[in-house]
């Protein structure tokens, strides 16, 4: 959060500390690009439920899903827990930085997740 240092007032003048990033209870909002990649094996409905349950995270913790973009199953570069191929999906949200690390906790525990990479978009 910035500050202008003559009225000691914070300042609203940089987007990120703009009020239309802060959702109502005042915390930042930031952009992130979110990628993972799911077991092969796992039958479609279980992985729609499984996409779903992760995008409830972020729409259940004031934060939103801007678009969620399933690539579907790829070859990966290399073997993965020996799978050779995965099934791919990225995600746009703006999200807090509470709702981000309640997102990175519960992937971990996620077995059907065999890989995941979280990044601040600064576009």
């Amino acid at each position: 959060m910035f500050y202008d240092i003559i009225t000691n007032r914070e300042c609203n003048a940089h987007p990120c500390c703009s009020a239309a990033t802060r959702p109502k209870g005042g915390k930042t909002m930031r952009k992130y690009e979110i990628m993972y990649i799911i077991r092969p094996n796992l039958l479609e409905d279980d992985r729609k439920a499984l996409i779903e349950s992760l995008n409830d995270i972020f729409t259940s913790m004031d934060s939103e899903v801007l678009k969620v973009n399933e690539w579907g199953m790829r070859d990966l570069a290399y073997e993965i827990l020996d799978f050779k191929k995965g099934y791919y999906v990225v995600l746009d949200v703006n999200t807090t930085e509470e709702a981000r690390a309640e997102f990175d906790r519960m992937i971990r525990l996620k077995e059907q997740v065999i890989r995941y990479m979280i990044i601040k978009d600064e576009r």
